[in-house]
């Protein structure tokens, strides 16, 4: 009879992809999981069969979390151009709290691109949901008047994706607070009603 696993295993996964997060995925080592998450090398591989398994679930819990937030956010009260430019304010003070370390997709999109397994799916799934969530939100302030009559929905829903993802850059970079709400101010400006 198998024992019963003494430990939390969603706590774990939280804890691994903080390791992965501050290092990532090729320099976070199967030592600094099991010092990150408290476990020994063998429950590690029983629980997660392999690194690889364990960052695959670290980064879908990760994207489940941010598209929580995102979701959250762009479904709140105001204009869709209130909304959106919550968003982008929302990238740049999450990565400012979190010391720096940039968004855990961008990251590992920069280090592994998207390879075929379960960490390329969750980083297409993060990619699909963001855009689809703009898309709405950039269709609902064409119709409120808050964004330009004209625009592509999806074309600027891209636009915004790519400007978040600057933004997670421009803070691991050590950029200025002030300088990244000015980026976030001139991608707005291309496309609110004025």
């Amino acid at each position: 009879m198998a024992r019963p696993r003494e430990f939390d295993e969603s706590a774990a996964v939280e804890k691994a992809m903080h390791a992965f997060w501050e290092t990532g995925y090729e320099a976070t080592s199967t030592q600094d999981l099991c010092e990150a998450t408290g476990l020994g090398r063998s429950s590690v591989y029983n629980t997660f069969t392999s690194k690889r398994a364990l960052f695959g679930r670290s980064l879908t819990h990760y994207t489940s979390t941010q598209l929580g937030k995102r979701q959250a956010i762009l479904d709140g009260p105001g204009t869709a151009a209130e909304r959106l430019a919550a968003v982008l304010d929302s990238a740049i003070e999450d990565d400012l709290e979190q010391h720096r370390r940039g968004c855990l997709v961008v990251n590992t999109l920069a280090e592994l691109g998207v390879p075929d397994d379960e960490v390329g799916a969750a980083l297409r799934h993060d990619t699909a949901r963001n855009l689809t969530m703009f898309t709405e939100c950039v269709r609902e302030g064409v119709l409120d008047g808050s964004l330009r009559d004209g625009l592509d929905p999806a074309e600027v829903a891209e636009f915004l994706l790519s400007t978040t993802s600057g933004l997670r850059v421009m803070a691991r970079r050590g950029t200025s607070r002030e300088s990244m709400h000015a980026v976030a101010d001139i991608a707005l400006s291309a496309i609110v009603a004025r």
